[in-house]
């Protein structure tokens, strides 16, 4: 049969490269004191940039998990089946430390490594992210209780991914989840439904359900319920100490719109067994903590699918041709690709900026910094994630739009961290009421914010429009949006002029400070240096 044509002006496979080849990522790292990190983290990078690893990602997205209720013969055994790529990609992340082990490391810059590890590493595949994020959360909200972290701490720190329904402690390691959404709640935890009741050996039984419990074949959960003294925050092992089974029973599985690798489902507690974590009454200030980390982790998430969006796009603007040149070498999309690449970098910096603080735990004002500086960042990076995806999308014209170019999965999971742990109204809410109820960090943020005083006049003018929107309470909850956007833009643009390269810095002050610039990606003001910031999400 003779060839009907031959092809021509195709792409090449976004394989065989390091994706913690990255400039701001790297210098991010070096500034949290965690350089020592730097080997490692370049050994995952290729990883992650391997035919392999890419092929592990493509495959657990489209061969889901199934969710089987009951033995063939007729036992309920509420166990989830995953591809086996699926256990790869939780053994490397959790090999590497992903999860818990910098809670036990004591190495300085411990938690800003495991930060750019887990943002290297996401890259390759979103959906097992979500595991690793909570059991990196869990372990300060299970301190409040010292002897079920003596037990459970260091196997939630190991770096043996230990699949399998066994009593924990009988484990070489152990996956945490999270389970506090109600179908009549949601993010108001406090209309909570869910009983438990105290027992006479000191545990709790729980009854009710939870509407949205993700990766419900972890070893066990940190769960709100309500007790005899209010809400209360309880850790639910799925097998319990003499080895029976928790009855935690599985109602289906989720069908989402994107994080389609992970197993999110609809639990009942039928006389579930758990033991209290904190104080009675105190659930949601026991397990905020863990919230936080995991918002920090959705920050985290929404930067890396933003850098892989922008390198995917440059690499296919390098090598495709129209009109007689390169499309990276056209005018309009070096500006569409700039612009990408300023975003990108902006949300990394601020994402290692964060992390950073998470190893500063004894500094109040780096903990005040923290506090605000990760409710505004986490409203404004997972709000951006989605129109980033689907301008990089558009990069590729038709090309991108089909599944095997894997941009479309990259799509379907941008939205996913501004709904996970607050959608935007929530984070908008909770940058106020940080605020309100700890000022100190209002001084912390603008401390860090103005050590670029000087740097850039668009940016001072921003920052000084900034204090006086929060001298103005009228109306200040219907407009916490527009405040707390305008607060993490200048959070990026201050890091951005001190840390970031000169031609980035400018492109974003002369773009979201100076006027000039349009709603959609790309329109960025005559005089940007394109060519130098796009060098930055070139492939080598």
């Amino acid at each position: 049969m003779p060839a009907t044509h031959e092809v021509t002006n195709q792409v090449p496979p976004f394989t065989g490269h390091d994706t913690a080849d990255d400039p701001a990522l790297l210098a991010g790292l070096e500034r949290a004191d965690a350089g020592w990190a730097s080997d490692e983290l370049h050994e995952l990078g290729r990883l992650a940039g391997s035919e392999q690893a890419q092929e592990w990602g493509r495959v657990v997205n489209e061969n889901e998990p199934v969710l089987r209720t009951h033995d063939r013969y007729g036992h309920r055994i509420d166990e989830v089946e995953f591809h086996p790529y699926w256990h790869e990609l939780m053994t490397v992340a959790v090999s590497h430390g992903l999860h818990g082990t910098p809670w036990r490391d004591p190495r300085a810059g411990a938690h800003a490594a495991r930060a750019a590890k887990f943002y290297v590493w996401g890259q390759v595949e979103a959906g097992h992210s979500c595991p690793i994020s909570m059991t990196y959360a869990a372990i300060p909200a299970l301190r409040a209780n010292p002897e079920l972290a003596a037990r459970y701490e260091p196997l939630l720190a190991a770096t043996e991914y230990d699949f399998g329904l066994r009593e924990p402690g009988t484990k070489r390691g152990l996956i945490a989840g999270m389970s506090m959404t109600e179908k009549q709640g949601g993010s108001d935890v406090r209309a909570n439904t869910t009983t438990a009741t105290p027992s006479a050996e000191g545990s709790y039984t729980l009854v009710g359900h939870k509407w949205f419990t993700s990766a419900p074949m972890s070893d066990m959960f940190l769960t709100l319920a309500q007790a005899p003294g209010g809400l209360s925050c309880f850790l639910l092992p799925r097998v319990l100490p003499d080895g029976s089974r928790n009855p935690i029973r599985l109602q289906r599985l989720k069908d989402k719109l994107g994080n389609r690798s992970n197993a999110s489902s609809e639990i009942e507690y039928d006389n579930a067994v758990g033991w209290l974590v904190g104080e009675e009454g105190r659930g949601v200030r026991t397990i905020i903590e863990m919230v936080n980390n995991t918002r920090l982790d959705c920050t985290l998430g929404s930067a890396s699918g933003m850098r892989l969006g922008a390198v995917r796009a440059v690499h296919h603007a390098t090598h495709r041709h129209a009109f007689g040149k390169a499309l990276v070498d056209q005018p309009l999309m070096a500006n569409v690709l700039a612009d990408l690449v300023v975003e990108s970098e902006a949300a990394t910096t601020v994402a290692m900026r964060l992390a950073a603080a998470g190893d500063r735990r004894d500094d109040a004002q780096e903990q005040a910094f923290r506090r605000l500086g990760l409710a505004v960042s986490k409203y404004w990076v997972c709000k951006r994630a989605p129109m980033h995806a689907a301008e990089a999308l558009e990069c590729f014209g038709g090309n991108g739009y089909v599944e095997e170019s894997g941009m479309p999965r990259l799509y379907r999971e941008a939205p996913l961290s501004s709904i996970w742990e607050g959608s935007g109204n929530v984070a908008a809410l909770d940058a106020l009421r940080a605020m309100g109820k700890q000022p100190e960090s209002v001084a912390a943020f603008f401390a860090e914010v103005e050590q670029a005083a000087g740097g850039d006049a668009r940016l001072d003018d921003a920052v000084d429009r900034v204090r006086k929107e929060l001298t103005d309470l009228d109306a200040i909850e219907y407009r916490a949006r527009r405040v707390v956007e305008a607060m993490a833009l200048v959070l990026q643009g201050s890091l951005l002029v001190r840390q970031g390269h000169p031609a980035v810095a400018d492109a974003f002050c002369a773009s979201r400070f100076g006027g000039d610039w349009g709603i959609a990606f790309g329109t960025l003001p005559a005089g940007v240096d394109t060519g130098a910031i796009i060098e930055r999400a070139a492939v080598r």
